[in-house]
């Protein structure tokens, strides 16, 4: 089973994939979504949201790391798409899911679900400077408003030449709020004839094997799970037990020392009470060390921190 780590913007940035993928089991990473608007940007915009392209796009890993771009505008995302892989992205992601809300009113992400033509146009002139041996995948809600053209929109992906489309098993509407609805993705798996990636709602083995049994997919992708247990794609595929709260200290800490320097004073200990936000989901422990760390504010106090937790529960 490939299993993914999905693009999470303003969280899944270079650092915390190249630190999920150091804990293993991911096969591919998607980046955050590239803007795009009515220019063909220059590399180093490519260049600074994945540093990977001077690894051969891949984390130091090896897991290799795909670009997204969002957008309504066919042309200019073709033109993107060229200037990606001119310069070694490893294929090319089209994002048709994001739901937030600036997005969206800039006619780009899921708004563009309501319309086939919309995305069968895009998806078709991208299609026309990615080389087949590159892969074109895109990833989609089950609707805007509802679901009435989930199908038809996935249909129009796989028509225009998509190679594989990774399906978040909820409307734009429904946002994050469970459930994921996976017997749609099933629905969807059967009307094309490209790969399909289910996602949305798998926080623990238990979630990723329901999935695959009720959507059929051929492959799953994790966000927020992955947040949750930093080394859930190891445990889908039966290679270690699930994190436990003081493995996921220790990771915390190489998430501190992997940081670059500069603005990290401000930086990281925001992202770590973030980061524990997710946690909280799968680890009872990660709600009350977020209580006691919310008011840090330097690195070296976070870090002071997480050496006194550690101390507590050995």
């Amino acid at each position: 089973m490939q299993i993914t780590l999905a693009p999470m913007e303003g969280v899944m940035d270079h650092h915390m994939r190249q630190l999920l993928t150091a804990v293993g089991g991911y096969d591919l990473c998607v980046t955050e979504f590239i803007r795009v608007v009515d220019l063909r940007l220059p590399a180093k915009v490519y260049r600074r949201l994945s540093p990977e392209l001077y690894n051969n796009s891949k984390t130091t890993s090896g897991t290799p790391v795909r670009i997204q771009l969002l957008g309504q505008n066919a042309h200019c995302l073709a033109q993107n798409a060229d200037k990606a892989i001119s310069i070694g992205s490893d294929g090319i992601d089209l994002n048709f899911g994001c739901p937030a809300k600036t997005v969206n009113k800039n006619k780009g992400g899921a708004v563009l679900l309501k319309s086939p033509e919309t995305l069968y146009e895009i998806v078709r002139e991208v299609r026309k400077v990615v080389p087949e041996f590159h892969t074109l995948s895109a990833k989609i809600r089950l609707g805007y408003d509802d679901k009435s053209l989930a199908i038809e929109n996935a249909q129009a992906v796989a028509e225009a030449g998509a190679d594989e489309i990774a399906v978040h098993a909820r409307t734009k509407e429904e946002g994050y709020r469970p459930p994921a609805h996976w017997h749609w993705i099933a629905k969807i798996k059967d009307t094309i004839d490209i790969p399909v990636t289910a996602n949305g709602d798998i926080f623990s083995v238990d979630d990723a094997r329901r999935c695959m049994e009720i959507s059929g997919c051929d492959r799953i992708m994790i966000g927020r799970g992955a947040l949750a247990t930093p080394n859930l794609a190891q445990a889908i595929k039966g290679l270690e037990e699930p994190n436990s709260w003081a493995e996921i200290l220790v990771i915390l800490k190489k998430y501190l020392f992997i940081q670059t320097m500069g603005d990290q004073e401000k930086y990281l200990p925001s992202r770590i009470k973030q980061w524990l936000t997710f946690m909280k989901l799968q680890h009872p422990q990660a709600a009350v060390f977020l209580q006691q760390v919310r008011k840090i504010k330097t690195t070296q106090e976070m870090l002071a921190a997480i050496n006194k937790e550690q101390l507590s529960i050995s």
